[in-house]
Order: C-alpha cells, then structure tokens, then sequence
C-alpha cells in the first residue's frame, strides 16, 4: 500500500493529487482530520483546522480545473464543472439544481454575490431550533473574518452592467429601493462569466483563497476521489473509504482510506445525505435527506426596441429585498447578465425561424431574476444507487412567486421593455404593462411547465438541539455520532431568502472552532 505520492506541482495552480498521480491500486492515509468537499464549507474547515496544526486529508469528487482551463463558455463550464454536468435537477425535471462538482466546488462557478445571515433568520432558528448559540453578536467577528479574507465588499459604480442600470432606473420610478451587490471579488474583470469560472482568478472563490492556504499549513487535497462510506466505531467516526477515479474514463483507478478521529462531511446539500445514507449513520431521527429546499428561480426577460448589450460588467450588480422576508411576501430580485447559453433556454421561443428571429434580438434583451424564500418541503433519496430530489414548489410559495414576477415584471416595463418573456415550457409573453396582472394571475403550479434554476440547495441535515428534528447539534456535530461534522449549506434549518454562499462561510468557521475547542 502506498503512504506517499509524488505530486507534480504545476507552475501555477493548486498543489493537490489527482487521478493520473494515482499508481497504486490500494491507498491507505491517516490523518487528524478528513474532509469530504472542497467548497465554501469543506475549504473554510480545512484551512481553519490545518492552521492550529491538524493533518487535515481533504477529498473531492470533483476534478481539478485550474483558471486558465476555464473556456468562459456555459456549454463547456456545465459539462466539466458542474454536477451531473449541468443536468442535476428534481424528479419533476423543472427545476434545475447547479452545484459546481470539482475543486473548490460551487464557489468556482457561482456569481460571488454574498448577503451575512438576517438577523430574521438567526433569532428564528434560536426559537424554533435551539440554536441560541448563533446569535448576531456571536456571528458578527465570523461574517467580519470572512469578508475580510474574501474581499467582499459592494460593487463599484463602474462594475454596474448596462441592463443592472436600466434596472435601477425602473426600480427608481415605482419607488423601490435598490440594493448594492456585495461580492467576493478582487478588481473584477467585468466579463459576466462567473458562472463559467473566473479565468482571470480575480473572484475569491476557494480555488484561489482557503484551499491554497490550506495547502500551505500542510493540508493534502486529493481530487476526482468520491467518498463512499463513513466509518464509525463503537459511536465515534473513525474514517472514510473513497474511490479514485479516472475522470476521462470513469474508471477506479485506485480504493482509498483515510483513518481519521475526526470527519467533516462538506459534499452539499444532495451529496451530504446520500453519504449518511450510504453509510448508515446519523439518521435516528429520521431527518437525514428530509428538509430540502432550494430557493427556485425564475428569470423573466426583457426585450428593448434597440441593442442593450449587456455582456459586461459585475454578474450581478444589484438587488431589490424590499418584500424578501415571509411575512413582507417571500420574495427578492436580482439582476443578472445572461448570456447566449441561458438566452436560449430561458424562455421558448420555438425551434427554426421563430427561435433565430429570437435570438437574432438577443443583443436587445436583459433579465431580471425572482427568487422565493421556499418552505423546506423536499426530500433527497438514495434507492438501489440512484439519487433523487424529490421536490416541487409548494403552493404557498407559487404564490409568493407570482407576486414577485408581477413587481419585476413592472419593473422592467418601467425601465422600457417592449415585451417580457416568460420561463415557460409553452411561449408566453407580456406585450404591455397593462397585461402584467391578468397574465401572471392565469398561472397555475404545475409541474413541467415553468423553467426553474436553483443555485441554492439547503437543509437536508438541519442543524438543532433536539436529536428527533434535527441531523446535527448547534455546534455541527450529528447527533448519533461522535467526532462526525457537518460544515455545508444542509445545516441551515429553513431557507433564508438571499444566497447563502456567506452563511456557510460563516458556519463553517464557526464550527472549526467548535471542532479545535472539543480536541486541541
């Protein structure tokens, strides 16, 4: 068996294992700590732990795509990093779910757009979930640590795209208030990629932050290695045994152990429970998978009389939160620059004529997202091998969803949109603002018919100090299992209504501590 592996240390990029280091068939490792994900919560704890001296072993499913491999394509970025290649989705197939798969995980490919935890939210969770340790005061040197490190900070006026200011300029006229975007980035590129990866590596994403940082206080990340089972003796995690695969081929190239006395599960909100699953550990409470939510979006599109060119600038630029608490109705918006990719997909604008007459206009068009705030009412399965989101938008937040389409909708008719296109799986459109109500009032929930995407998957191991409602205690560890982790998005205990990249930065770091505080 073998301990040690050369690793060829690119001239620039990551020092880490991939598959074609891999010789050995059989690799066994120890460690103080191993994690399982390399994202915002699995890249946090590694470099949080390794810096107060743990050996910390991080594995990632995903592969290794340094920045200059990033194409600033979307139909290139979703086959090499995404999960499932893009394809992820619930087991309607009208919503789909984008998680990044490959080092440094979502955040390599999300749109840098942070928001710390509402003060709502915390005071919520400490009522209905025990979790009176999460207090603002508590959390507030987290959120002030991170965005120091990360370099969040609102955009600059100059970052602000062209349809990002048409927008302003109708939420200016019905009197919305507008909301900078903060985000992770360092002198911004402008080029609206972020969703194809940053190949300038100026967004703060984990690829170039925690990870080599992690790396240079002695972490050792293993890439296209997918963990398989957690290991548990007498009630304590021990390990985990994973499989090295050859992302080309998808052939294993190797089995892999890591005895560890302390595991951090930080896979996501779908892959987390389907690990618990897979092992059989940390459901006596029944709550493992359950509690899914995800924070569906629609985009409608705005079609203007003359070429907007919205290619560049800050992906997202703005934001509207005036309604985005439950009881104000549950809903924000946000700006986003879109390109040809998402253009054509986003609306149905037929196949042959009608679809090139469409997109011939797509210089003309800008959009603007709703995003709910949804009850956590789904479920991720793992039957004979197949893993399933089971979920669907829950009627009450269907609702919200139209009230919020109707507000961004006037929106864009008041900023000077011709027409509005609607997400649906039968064209749909909005020729005058007049028609805004009777339009969107004729929408029913049902499944199919609308073009959801969710960035956002949450709950699914809900944090909370009673071990029947919940996965995890208040200080991440599960309750079945001594010394077992969890550090990503499936902890929050409801959906929080803005983009939770900030809340799991922050959790993470505060349950490292947690960790350290439990075994110096």
């Amino acid at each position: 068996m073998s301990k040690k592996i050369a690793v060829k240390a690119a001239a620039h990029g990551l020092k880490l294992v991939q598959a074609s280091d891999v010789k050995d068939s059989s690799i066994q490792l120890k460690a103080d700590v191993v994690i399982v994900g390399s994202g915002a919560g699995g890249a946090i704890a590694a470099y949080e732990l390794a810096s107060k001296g743990k050996k910390v072993v991080v594995l990632e499913a995903g592969p290794y795509v340094p920045s200059e491999k990033f194409t600033e394509m979307m139909a290139i970025a979703m086959g090499t990093l995404y999960q499932d290649h893009g394809g992820q989705a619930n087991a309607n197939g009208d919503i789909t779910v984008l998680q990044g798969a490959c080092v440094g995980g979502s955040t390599v490919v999300n749109a840098a757009l942070c928001f710390r935890t509402p003060d709502y939210y915390l005071k919520l969770w400490g009522k209905e979930f025990g979790l009176t340790n999460l207090t603002s005061k508590v959390m507030k040197p987290y959120f002030e640590k991170i965005e120091k490190n990360l370099q969040i900070r609102p955009n600059k006026k100059q970052e602000t795209s062209v349809g990002a200011e048409l927008i302003n300029k109708g939420l200016k006229k019905l009197g919305l208030p507008p909301g900078i975007a903060k985000r992770n980035v360092k002198d911004c590129g402008l080029s609206g990629f972020c969703f194809a990866g940053c190949v300038s590596d100026r967004k703060q994403s984990m690829l170039v932050t925690y990870l080599p940082w992690a790396v240079e206080k002695g972490a050792t990340i293993y890439a296209d290695t997918r963990v398989v089972k957690v290991l548990a003796d007498q009630g304590k995690a021990s390990g985990v045994l994973a499989e090295v695969v050859d992302p080309a081929s998808g052939q294993k190239k190797a089995e892999l152990r890591v005895d560890a006395p302390i595991v951090v599960l930080a896979a996501g909100p779908v892959q987390t429970p389907v690990l618990l699953m897979k092992s059989g550990l940390g459901n006596s409470s029944g709550q493992v998978g359950k509690n899914f939510a995800c924070h569906p979006t629609m985009s409608l599109t705005a079609e203007f009389d003359n070429a907007v060119d919205d290619f560049h600038g800050a992906t997202h630029s703005l934001y509207m939160d005036k309604y985005t608490l439950p009881e104000e109705g549950g809903y924000l918006l946000l700006n986003a620059v879109q390109d040809p990719v998402e253009a054509s997909f986003q609306v149905e604008p037929g196949s042959g004529k009608p679809y090139m007459a469409y997109m011939s206009r797509y210089r003309n068009t800008i959009r603007l997202i709703t995003l709910i705030h949804d009850k956590n009412v789904g479920e991720v399965t793992w039957k004979d091998g197949v893993k399933q989101i089971n979920y669907s938008v829950d009627d009450e937040d269907f609702k919200a969803m139209k009230q919020g389409l109707k507000t961004n909708a006037r929106v864009l008719f008041a900023a000077g949109a011709r027409r509005v296109y609607l997400p649906t799986s039968q064209r749909l459109v909005i020729e005058d603002a007049s028609r805004i109500d009777a339009v969107i009032d004729g929408l029913k929930n049902e499944p199919a018919r609308y073009r959801y995407t969710s960035f956002h998957p949450q709950g699914t191991c809900r944090m909370g100090a009673d071990p029947r409602r919940s996965v995890v205690n208040p200080q991440g560890e599960a309750h079945d299992v001594k010394n077992l982790y969890i550090a990503d998005a499936s902890l929050l205990p409801t959906s929080i209504g803005y983009n939770p990249s900030e809340t799991v930065y922050a959790l993470a770091n505060y349950i490292s501590d947690r960790i350290i505080a439990a075994h110096p």
